[in-house]
């Protein structure tokens, strides 16, 4: 149900480097994580690049879309200097960049495909593509690969018609009352949940349903522990400075 890591660093590096950036894993990799979690969009000319907000001006300098501008105009931006001068220069990199990188490092990736609006189908099947072909002698091998995951459901739909061989994981904030039903159509192997709204009773219930069970944003030892005893499969955390990896 979950061959998977336990433990994944949010976004790269957490809250100690700039998030979805190279630093970021770099960062997260100094700390001994060696799973990540990382967000998906495509900029203006169909190329994957990582970065969490589809707006400019939070993570990234500059105003517009992410999707207003292309994967090389978006790694010449400022990605790094919000977060501390020690990281200046690090631009949006692209998501060949990222896996790379994680595969040089030996670094396992839970990729969520994060669409602009209106894009979803176009990202889902475009990341799915893009991770098929990164990951070939693995596939060919029979070895463990990444894990794609979603909110929007029209992209896991994508992703599984372009690479069916790729597993994926649904994510929601709260799980609803018919997740059940709803994970079988997507064909998911996990359900990803905001630790927050997820109970011991539905924990259980996923497990006992069969599926895998990842929580995110978890950020105390304490929260860790109990949810591994409520059968939470993983979680990732921005204090990869107090979880130690699993």
């Amino acid at each position: 149900m979950w061959p998977y890591p336990r433990t994944l660093a949010h976004r790269g590096g957490g809250t100690l480097a700039p998030e979805n950036t190279l630093a970021a894993l770099r960062c997260g990799l100094a700390y001994g994580y060696r799973a990540v979690e990382f967000d998906v969009m495509l900029a203006s000319d169909g190329v994957p690049v990582v970065v969490h907000d589809p707006e400019l001006g939070r993570t990234v300098a500059g105003s517009g879309h992410v999707n207003d501008y292309t994967a090389a105009q978006l790694g010449a931006m400022e990605a790094g200097a919000w977060f501390g001068p020690q990281f200046a220069g690090e631009g949006v990199p692209t998501f060949h960049a990222v896996v790379a990188y994680c595969k040089a490092q030996r670094i396992w990736m839970n990729i969520e495909i994060k669409p602009a609006p209106g894009v979803d189908v176009a990202t889902g099947a475009a990341v799915a593509r893009a991770t098929r072909d990164y990951f070939g002698k693995e596939i060919a091998a029979g070895e463990l690969l990444p894990l794609l995951s979603s909110f929007s459901i029209a992209a896991l739909e994508a992703s599984r018609q372009a690479a069916p061989e790729l597993a994926r994981g649904w994510l929601v904030e709260a799980i609803p009352a018919d997740w059940e039903r709803m994970a079988k159509e997507l064909g998911v192997v996990a359900i990803h949940c905001d630790h927050q709204q997820l109970t011991r009773a539905l924990a259980l219930a996923v497990k006992e349903a069969g599926y895998g069970l990842f929580c995110y944003t978890v950020n105390t030892s304490e929260r860790a522990s109990e949810l591994l005893a409520w059968g939470v499969d993983g979680f990732c955390t921005d204090r990869i400075d107090l979880i130690k990896p699993v």
